[in-house]
């Protein structure tokens, strides 16, 4: 009995560290969260109603996937890539995409096709509206793909090189472009169901190095924020929990 009472706890934990990370990702990907930001500890856990140590192994994993910069005296921020770092993070990335492009050409089910065609008109539909929602559906398009893998491997690696693309365009980037990656995700979408898989690669590698190009304009240094107003439309009804010992 009390192994399973442990074992609820530890899977409760769990959950609540999945559910942070999510919306510290989502938050950076819309770019509330910039570059510099501080991330203290007591401040997540209010916001999450969690204890600072469910906030810390939360700022731990995220520090793992290169989000999250942890300092002395448990100081955590937002990463603050370096050029270098950027550059090599696209590269990566454009070969992990190009891999996934080929698994997929000419195997889409109708199921598949009709998903990514919806996630596009969603794309769509929100041209020349708030600039955050295109760029999350936009990042959300590769993840999107590379759940179609079926690879967990390429899951994996496709989301967190995309979060990580996703910081770095919040430093370097000109304004994003929807237009650009509505029409470019399109073609890309209308060569995998055509079987075309060198037109596939080619267009997959040109929209992710567009991007990229883009990635060269030095931000402004990062700004003091209220870091509970910023998370506030990040935290949902049903990830509010109770504050629990960690």
């Amino acid at each position: 009995m009390w192994e399973t009472m442990a074992g609820v706890e530890t899977q409760a934990a769990k959950d609540r560290v999945g559910m942070i990370c999510q919306s510290l990702r989502r938050a950076i990907v819309e770019r509330a969260l910039a570059p510099g930001d501080r991330l203290p500890e007591d401040a997540l856990g209010e916001r999450f109603g969690v204890s600072r140590t469910i906030a810390r192994q939360a700022l731990g994993q995220l520090a793992g996937e290169g989000l999250v910069e942890l300092r002395r005296n448990r100081i955590a921020i937002v990463a603050t890539p370096s050029w270098e770092e950027a550059r090599d993070t696209f590269e990566v990335r454009i070969s992990l995409e190009r891999l996934v492009v080929q698994r997929l050409a000419g195997r889409l089910t109708a199921e598949q096709e009709a998903s990514l065609l919806a996630h596009i008109d969603q794309e769509d539909a929100v041209r020349g509206g708030p600039e955050a929602p295109s760029i999350r559906l936009a990042t959300e398009f590769h993840l999107l793909l590379a759940r179609m893998t079926g690879s967990p491997v390429l899951v994996r690696y496709v989301a967190e090189l995309g979060y990580r693309c996703a910081l770095t365009l919040s430093l370097y980037s000109r304004p994003h472009s929807s237009d650009c990656a509505v029409n470019e995700h399109r073609e890309i979408v209308a060569a995998l169901m055509a079987g075309d898989v060198d037109r596939a690669t080619h267009l997959m590698d040109h929209h992710l190095d567009a991007v990229a190009v883009r990635a060269h304009i030095v931000a402004e240094p990062p700004r003091d924020r209220d870091l509970g107003r910023v998370l506030a439309p990040y935290v949902t009804e049903k990830s509010t929990l109770r504050r629990r010992a960690g």
